[in-house]
């Protein structure tokens, strides 16, 4: 009997404990709440039990802010970029006197720094190139050095020079592979007499894949080709310069050619630029292979519009018709027996899309190599032969 009135007392002392915890919970919390409400605000022991309580909805902004200093990010590219300057030099350093040649005057171009041993590498039409042109760098510390032209790779545009130096900060080079339109990247410039570098913010606006270097309305097999756009302003300031993501890594060099009589501007993807400086570095500049075609590269819209069924591929053309504008005479390509009207789909089995163009294919061969072309012509595949 007593241990069934044990258990009874033990239970009211628990209902009694729970239900004093959720008295105070709705003194406390549920009936102001309920007494703000439309709904319940009428019932007055619900106000009164509210009178001394004050009911605050609050709500908190977070601010994620995005960083602000360009200069931070672009922290690990700065210090590889150098202003080149180009110039004539007068004989005994004397002014120049007045000839019937005048001598171009002095230029100030953007370089970046590739080695520690200092090769520099710059945009060809960003310096003066002329045979008795001579250099001098100014680095990021202040210093200055003679600077010697190693070369200027023909597939890119794209110019080497070597100053005396060790132990130089170099760029690093992102992914450009990675990269997609509508990603915010910053341009950085050293082209003016202040010798300091300068910053611009923008998009890539899009990534082209028959934009040619060539700067003609057919695709030339030499070419770079497939660039990235951007929307910067004053891009004319920043040829050679690096363009960098928001990581710091550089995604693409500044670029421009002359077409339809105005200057068109670009980004060499990085990844393209690497494939140069390994071979600038290998002293192979002048190796690059002579295919000698001129072709359409073929897209949907191509296929849609002219019924074929296949989406990719280099077209050999020319508008007139004729043989001699599309394959250049007594070129590797004629030699081989390519056709006007062929369509090369592969390189020694790599097949060639938007992001594998021809001419990007081709930069991976030198000078005496062999290789083989499937090409389709008059509907058939068939395997043609080069020496390049």
């Amino acid at each position: 009997m007593k241990k069934k009135i044990a258990k009874k007392l033990a239970f009211l002392a628990i209902l009694l404990v729970f239900g004093g915890l959720g008295g105070i919970i709705a003194d406390r919390y549920l009936f102001p709440y309920l007494s703000a409400t439309k709904t319940f605000s009428k019932y007055a022991f619900l106000r009164k039990g509210s009178e001394t309580i004050t009911v605050i909805n609050k709500t908190e902004q977070v601010t994620v802010k995005e960083e602000t200093s360009i200069s931070k990010i672009t922290n690990q590219v700065s210090s590889s970029i150098v202003n080149i300057v180009s110039y004539q030099e007068s004989a005994g350093n004397q002014p120049a006197k007045k000839t019937a040649v005048a001598k171009v005057a002095a230029k100030n171009g953007t370089g970046i720094i590739v080695t520690g041993d200092g090769m520099i590498m710059a945009y060809a039409s960003g310096i003066n190139l002329q045979a008795d042109a001579k250099y001098k760098v100014m680095t990021y510390d202040g210093n200055a050095y003679d600077a010697a032209l190693l070369g200027v790779d023909g597939y890119s545009n794209l110019a080497f020079l070597k100053i005396n130096a060790n132990n130089l900060s170099v760029a690093s080079f992102g992914d450009s592979g990675s990269v997609k339109p509508g990603e915010k990247v910053i341009a950085v410039s050293n082209s003016f007499g202040s010798y300091a570098n300068k910053y611009a913010a923008g998009l890539i606006s899009d990534f082209n894949p028959a934009y040619n270097l060539a700067g003609l309305a057919l695709s030339s097999s030499e070419k770079l080709e497939g660039v990235y756009e951007t929307d910067f302003n004053y891009q004319k300031y920043f040829i050679g310069g690096p363009v960098v993501d928001y990581n710091g890594q550089v995604v693409g060099i500044v670029g421009v050619i002359e077409k339809d009589n105005a200057q068109s501007f670009f980004l060499i993807p990085s990844n393209k630029a690497r494939a140069v400086i390994d071979r600038a570095v290998k002293k192979e500049l002048d190796n690059n292979v002579f295919l000698g075609i001129y072709y359409l590269p073929i897209s949907k819209t191509y296929a849609i519009e002219n019924d074929i069924n296949i989406e990719s591929g280099a077209l050999i053309y020319s508008a007139s018709g004729q043989l001699g504008l599309a394959i250049i005479a007594n070129s590797p390509a004629q030699k081989a027996g390519l056709k006007l009207g062929d369509i090369i789909r592969a390189v020694d089995g790599k097949e060639i899309t938007r992001e594998n163009p021809l001419s990007d294919l081709l930069y991976s061969y030198k000078k005496g190599d062999k290789m083989e072309l499937i090409v389709l012509r008059d509907g058939q595949e068939i395997k043609v032969p080069v020496q390049l």
